[in-house]
């Protein structure tokens, strides 16, 4: 009896707190909107007073639901009832020192002067209740962690709510793909919002890194923290700062599709790694990213056990997620269809899906579109036609879906049932979808597929129809702007599938290549932010190497643009790669001495060099140089870059007096023929330079570093990547002569504009911090 009555005695505190906390929340918020300010005592306690009140609504929820023992429920009454004491003496101390609207001016000044006393109260009274969160969030955690029921959608909500109270906690969602992982990611994100509107709830894309990043900088552009609208920031540092600030207030961040683990955790060959110096050493990688804050916690959905461990550090915080019970699935079904329906039948086409959410959806909005001539039964009737066809796409080498066994058959079984349809009643719906399957399966921008998948029979195309079809039968999802699109894995999948199987796939790839060559620009620095956007898809495009002439052609050149981009951002081994892949198939389409040819091996060349590897490096270079003397003549600008390439390779292998011969050839035709202020002039100058100062002549080093930066800023402008290289260049100059703090501060001026423009993880911002660190740590020795 004496455990009853406990029981009874914390809920029914816990009503009574919640209540009381909610008045005494209200009267604040009332007060701060009134005057438009707060004393600055109360800032603390406001913030930590929805805390308290959600950890109190968790405890009690963890109770009802039964997932809590209890000895726990006992040992939590003092909490509570503390809680209740430290509410109740918030609640006179605001009554004594905040001010109502009738207070008389005197009042208000009486009031005012309490409000200077009461500071040290108010501090003690946070720091109380702050300790009671703890108290109240961990137990409630430890609760969750001890259950061994297998898991319903009933309960994980609590046990992700349970879990996530802690102090910088992460929970992880595991499953099969399509068995509704994010579905209750989403419903998690929406409950938030619903119980604590204050509460800042941000998802982020993980598949891929250019989608992790990405996410970072829509958590940017929502929170408009300082520096966001910088497309040249280091988002996912300034991210996390943000999110680290307790100031900021409490967040949740939903870290969707973390599959593989090569994206958030550093591979065994270092240089993906995110901010990878020149000896492929890495610096930070993606995991790093996701902070452990106090204010904040995180859920992650992922199809791999391993990868959500090493996320959470422990399996207590991960949550399976199986295909739904019958209950649930069937509550799913009657959700999505608007009429009633034989539950015998139901059931039977529940079964046949495997429980599968994803698979359940989709037959509804087939249904659902094609009712009333389309029942369930008759849905039934097309499911078990389909085997044949089925089984002939199952057949197929079905490559990452391997790891969802049954999964695959139920969800191609209905997505094969709306294609087939669309198809025959709307082709070019389905032939949009055929396009889209070709994308990363995230963030396909609609700026892309406007007139890209309709043929010439097509008559009155209308894309508003084709893709409002295929949202209709959940095949694809809308973001919020309705301005980019997502498909399922396994949807997208299948659509692949079926195109191979229909021998459709290469001519799917080739208007693909097509689409992807008009849009990606080149690597320049004007162009950054379009192809960081579009990276992502072009990565996706290195896997689907077209056979046709002109589709190759236009692979080559996506995979040419995207590698300089990759360069530019220091990911060497991602430019390696498409360049190697952009060379050879120009080598196939165009021949071996063709200009565009040229471009590739000269890219590839200087990608070898940037990571170190100069032998190899110089055999690329002199391949191009002797090729383009002969075809295009000793003093054509192309020509003069691949001397200019070749000098320097030379130059880094310590090799002077061949570096110099050339670059002064380089300098006196490029100056002649292209002009003394040309871009390329200027490179050579600053290449020449480079070669007398590591020789030991300063003087000469320094005139032509000073001529050659002056004229950069006048002509390019002071912040871009080439001016700041001679800035650079120059410091070195001057640290060789012993002219440390001019040195110094001209390098401290190249960091600072270096992390603007290039961010705090370029190689070429880390090497600029790591030469002043030392140099400021050397320059303080010879000092003292």
């Amino acid at each position: 009896m004496a455990e009853a009555l406990a029981v009874v005695g914390i809920v029914a505190n816990i009503i009574q707190l919640v209540d009381l906390g909610s008045r005494v929340l209200k009267r604040l918020e009332e007060y701060q909107s009134d005057l438009g300010e707060i004393p600055e005592v109360f800032l603390h306690i406001k913030t930590e007073l929805p805390v308290l009140l959600d950890a109190l609504r968790q405890t009690k929820t963890a109770i009802d639901t039964g997932c809590m023992q209890d000895e726990t429920k006992k040992a939590l009454l003092p909490a509570v009832e503390g809680c209740g004491v430290q509410i109740k003496a918030l609640d006179n101390v605001i009554a004594e020192v905040l001010p109502v609207s009738d207070d008389s001016w005197a009042r208000r000044r009486r009031k005012a002067f309490r409000s200077l006393r009461r500071d040290a109260k108010v501090g003690k009274i946070t720091a109380v209740v702050r300790g009671y969160i703890q108290t109240l969030t961990f137990h409630a955690a430890a609760s969750s962690s001890l259950l061994k029921d297998p898991l319903s959608d009933r309960k994980i909500f609590t046990e992700i709510k349970c879990i996530s109270q802690q102090s910088a906690s992460r929970v992880a969602l595991v499953g099969l793909g399509g068995v509704g992982k994010s579905q209750i990611a989403i419903e998690y994100a929406y409950r938030v919002r619903d119980e604590s509107p204050t509460t800042w709830v941000f998802w982020v894309h993980a598949g891929t890194q250019a989608r992790f990043e990405e996410g970072y900088w829509r958590v940017a552009e929502m929170t408009r923290m300082e520096g966001w609208d910088n497309p040249k920031a280091d988002v996912l540092r300034l991210v996390r700062n943000w999110l680290c600030d307790e100031s900021n207030g409490r967040w949740v961040m939903i870290v969707d599709n973390v599959d593989d683990s090569g994206v958030v955790f550093p591979p065994l060959d270092r240089t993906q790694a995110i901010g990878s110096d020149k000896s492929g050493q890495a610096v930070e990688s993606l995991s790093e990213f996701l902070p452990q804050s106090p204010n904040g916690s995180i859920l992650i959905t992922s199809r791999s056990r391993d990868v959500a461990y090493r996320l959470t550090g422990s399996h207590t915080y991960i949550r399976e997620v199986k295909p739904m019970d019958e209950g649930d699935a069937l509550s799913l079904l009657w959700k999505k269809l608007s009429f009633d329906a034989d539950e015998h039948n139901a059931i039977e086409l529940l079964q046949a899906l495997d429980y599968m959410p994803l698979a359940i959806t989709q037959a509804a909005a087939y249904i659902e579109q094609r009712a009333p001539r389309m029942t369930i039964s008759r849905y039934l009737d097309e499911i078990r036609r389909s085997d044949h066809d089925r089984a002939r796409l199952l057949k197929k080498d079905v490559g990452d879906s391997r790891r969802d066994g049954r999964v695959s058959n139920s969800i191609i079984t209905t997505w094969q049932i709306s294609f087939e349809h669309i198809r025959k009643d709307l082709p070019t719906a389905a032939r949009l979808l055929s396009l889209m399957s070709l994308f990363d399966r995230q963030g396909i921008p609609e700026s892309l597929l406007h007139n890209r998948y309709q043929r010439d029979e097509d008559k009155d195309v209308d894309f508003e129809e084709d893709i409002h079809t295929l949202i209709s039968y959940s095949l694809v999802e809308m973001n919020v702007d309705g301005n980019e699109f997502e498909m399922h894995r396994l949807v997208q999948f299948s659509m692949k599938k079926w195109l191979e199987l229909y021998d459709e796939l290469d001519g799917w790839k080739g208007t693909y290549m097509m689409l992807m060559d008009d849009n990606y620009p080149v690597g320049l620095y004007e162009n950054w932010a379009v192809c960081q956007a579009l990276f992502p898809h072009a990565q996706t495009a290195v896997a689907y190497r077209p056979t046709d002439i002109k589709p190759l052609e236009a692979w080559a050149s996506v995979l040419f643009k995207a590698a300089w981009y990759a360069s530019e951002m220091g990911n060497y081994r991602a430019a390696q790669e498409m360049g190697l892949s952009a060379l050879e198939a120009r080598e196939v389409t165009l021949g071996a001495e063709h200009p565009k040819t040229l471009n590739s091996i000269n890219s590839v060349g200087l990608v070898l060099s940037w990571q170190g590897k100069y032998i190899e490096a110089e055999a690329m270079h002199r391949r191009a140089l002797e090729t383009k003397e002969r075809e295009l003549g000793p003093e054509h600008p192309s020509t003069l870059t691949s001397m200019a390439n070749l000098a320097s390779t030379y130059r880094n292998q310590g090799r002077w007096k061949e570096a110099e011969e050339l670059e002064v050839q380089v300098m006196e035709t490029s100056a002649r023929v292209l002009g003394e202020e040309h871009p390329d002039t200027l490179t050579s100058m600053a290449n020449l330079a480079s070669t007398y100062r590591n020789q030991g002549r300063w003087k000469e080093a320094e005139e032509l570093g000073v001529q050659v930066m002056e004229t950069r800023k006048r002509v390019l402008g002071e912040e871009h990547p080439s001016t700041l290289t001679s800035m650079a260049n120059l410091a070195f100059t001057l640290k060789s002569q012993g002219r440390n703090k001019e040195a110094i501060l001209s390098l401290e001026k190249c960091l600072q504009l270096r992390k603007q423009v290039l961010g705090p993880q370029h190689p070429y911002t880390i090497s600029s911090l790591e030469a002043l660190n030392k140099w400021q740590l050397e320059n303080i020795e010879i000092e003292v």
